[in-house]
């Protein structure tokens, strides 16, 4: 389950303790592909956040669109950490992100 289905999942059964924890992973799946772009230090926390949880969801919708799927744990971190990545380079495209 990938950190953006956890985030609507803890929202609609309202759970603000598995919220708070989707977006704290979502935060560090940010962080992570900030590093791996070398944006650290242009984002800050709700940069991060945000990448991490639109960047998991467009890597897990992706990776279904083309047949891929993430296996276990440490596959699904991967997919979030790939599309939080791509999300990146996108912004870098459109001049949004330096």
């Amino acid at each position: 389950m990938d950190v953006s289905s956890m985030c609507v999942i803890a929202a609609a059964e309202g759970g603000l303790m598995g919220l708070l924890i989707a977006l704290a992973i979502g935060g560090l799946i940010g962080w992570v592909a900030s590093l791996v772009m070398k944006t650290d230090g242009q984002m800050g926390l709700l940069a991060n956040v945000i990448v991490g949880v639109v960047g998991s969801a467009l890597g897990h919708f992706l990776a279904g669109a083309l047949g891929i799927a993430a296996g276990g744990q440490i596959g699904s971190i991967l997919v979030s950490i790939g599309g939080a990545v791509l999300l990146i380079v996108i912004l870098r495209a459109l001049k949004i992100m330096k």
